[in-house]
């Protein structure tokens, strides 16, 4: 049985309140943050986020989507931290001490166990009368999607769509062979049937372009888009975080307006985990 407790009182700023949370499985602990509008005059649509590698539920990234999409867009959004990460450490280990660990394990259970607890998250704050569960949406890059992919394969139509990539078929060679996720994707990416807008860093020097367009064609969505930008691997630019936005909000609620096709658009960058 799984046990929701909220952690500490809400704290309100930006117009946005932020809510921690723990969800108990078994002997696994999953630690949360909920970001909502201050007074949700209705229930509310649900963006999950997945952290990248190295990164955590608070991390900059996750904190700025979380306010944006609670203060701008009147969107929830929750993020969890992953496996080795944040608060399920006591201290942080560095990204080859956590694939070592994953590996030790297996990339399968671990893989597993993270999709384990996106569903039982999403039951539970589903259950919340701030929360309208039938409104989904998922949003993950690098281990975001390394981990997200397969939980948007095993959601199905629990989701409204998804937004994925910065990950592909081929693994940087530094990474332990045992942690490669190829033959996960090769599984979980045709079962995936909600629409996917897939983000490609062209420049990534991590995971290989090449890589990234084989997962995208692997998706059985039959509505997905593909999205370029110039930049290296941790690059984000500020036109490519919009295009994310655009495309949660427009399935969400309808706002904004969904962006086909490749492309690579050019302009300032930010960086981040």
């Amino acid at each position: 049985m799984n046990v929701f407790q909220w952690i500490g009182e809400p704290v309100t700023e930006r117009g946005v309140t932020e809510r921690r949370f723990r969800l108990v499985r078994g002997v696994d602990v999953v630690p949360g943050i909920l970001w909502l509008p201050p007074r949700p005059e209705r229930p509310l649509p649900l963006v999950l986020m997945g952290h990248g590698g190295s990164g955590h539920k608070r991390a900059d990234r996750q904190l700025r989507l979380g306010r944006w999409f609670a203060g701008e867009s009147q969107i929830a959004a929750v993020a969890i931290d992953g496996p080795y990460h944040g608060d399920r450490v006591t201290e942080p280990v560095d990204s080859r001490q956590y694939q070592d660990r994953m590996a030790a394990i297996g990339v399968d259970t671990v893989t597993d166990s993270m999709v384990g607890d996106w569903c039982a998250s999403l039951d539970a704050l589903g259950e919340l009368d701030a929360i309208d569960a039938s409104r989904v949406a998922y949003l993950g890059f690098s281990m975001g999607t390394r981990f997200g992919l397969p939980f948007v394969a095993e959601a199905g139509r629990r989701l409204c769509c998804a937004v994925l990539g910065k990950y592909g078929m081929r693994q940087p060679p530094a990474m332990p062979a045992a942690v490669n996720m190829a033959s996960r994707f090769t599984r979980d990416a045709p079962r995936i049937t909600v629409p996917v807008l897939f983000h490609v860093q062209w420049d990534d020097e991590l995971f290989p372009r090449a890589g990234q367009f084989e997962l995208f064609e692997l998706l059985g969505s039959p509505d997905k888009q593909l999205i370029a930008f110039p930049g290296t691997h941790r690059t984000a630019a500020p036109a490519a975080i919009r295009t994310w936005c655009d495309f949660v909000s427009h399935h969400l609620i309808g706002d904004g307006s969904g962006h086909s096709g490749a492309q690579v658009r050019r302009g300032n960058r930010d960086r981040h985990d």
